[in-house]
């Protein structure tokens, strides 16, 4: 029986968590060495740390962090944000990290994914996918307008640097194919839709994901409720829920949404 996983993501700008919606309006929400051991005492699986501003900033990775991090807590973590190159992942994974999660540059040079996969393993490489959706096919998903030229396969484009950025020709489910056909052993999938608005995970897409690939899929993105955890894994089809703001905040703590898992049928570590 595979066990299903609850992880809290960690945004880290300037060294610090913070939390928005929709990628803007951000707001603090503490240390994130202390916030991580916190999780690790109530029974997180894994921890995500993503240093939302590096690829657009261009700064160089979080390795500090994953060091510090790595002294503090016993539970495996990954972190993203501006990995570019296998040196950069070499210096994470050297510095304690388990996995190193790629979004950015993925995208502008897919090899990467390939060359990552084959230096530590696909289980080292995680393919974030920063989705929202661009058309709608009923209902009330929020949408945007294609560009030019655009053609997918989905509903959902693909954007990068933190949401500020459209990558035409690419669509969500296409790109997680690709990715883990170039050696992406895991999904990481937040809909930008949903992101920091506490009203559930975006089922379609994440339904769509996890039936095109073969691979553990991370719904991320909406968490307001422990019943949204639980629709993301039984509805959504995914192996693992990312949670930011509920268990920041106070609302819930890590291991109240396992305790729900288990209660509504689902196999969790306790």
């Amino acid at each position: 029986m595979v066990l299903k996983r609850v992880i809290p993501c960690l945004d880290v700008d300037a060294g610090r968590v913070v939390k928005g919606t929709n990628f803007v309006g951000l707001r603090d929400a503490g240390d994130p060495v202390e916030l991580a051991e916190r999780y690790d005492a109530e029974g997180a699986d894994e921890l995500i740390f993503l240093d939302i501003t590096a690829s657009h900033e261009k700064r160089e990775t979080i390795v500090e962090l994953a060091r510090r991090t790595a002294d503090n807590v016993f539970i495996p973590f990954t972190i993203g944000g501006g990995i570019r190159s296998v040196a950069d992942a070499q210096a994470v994974l050297d510095a304690g990290a388990d996995k190193v999660s790629v979004n950015s540059a993925a995208l502008a040079r897919p090899e990467l994914l390939s060359e990552l996969a084959d230096h530590f393993g696909t289980q080292c490489v995680v393919i974030a996918i920063d989705a929202k959706r661009i058309a709608t096919t009923g209902g009330s998903s929020p949408t945007c307008a294609a560009p030019p030229g655009w053609f997918g396969e989905s509903d959902w484009g693909v954007y990068v640097n933190g949401g500020r950025k459209l990558i035409e020709g690419r669509d969500a489910v296409g790109w997680a194919k690709e990715a883990v056909e170039r050696g992406a052993g895991e999904v990481l999938l937040t809909s930008m839709d949903r992101d920091g608005t506490n009203h559930g995970y975006d089922i379609p897409l994440t339904r769509a994901v996890a039936d095109a690939v073969s691979v553990p899929v991370i719904a991320s993105g909406g968490a307001g409720e422990l019943a949204h955890l639980s629709e993301a894994i039984t509805a959504g089809g995914a192996d693992a829920v990312l949670c930011a703001s509920i268990f920041h905040y106070g609302a819930f703590r890590v291991r109240e949404a396992k305790e729900r898992l288990a209660a509504d049928g689902i196999p969790v570590r306790l």
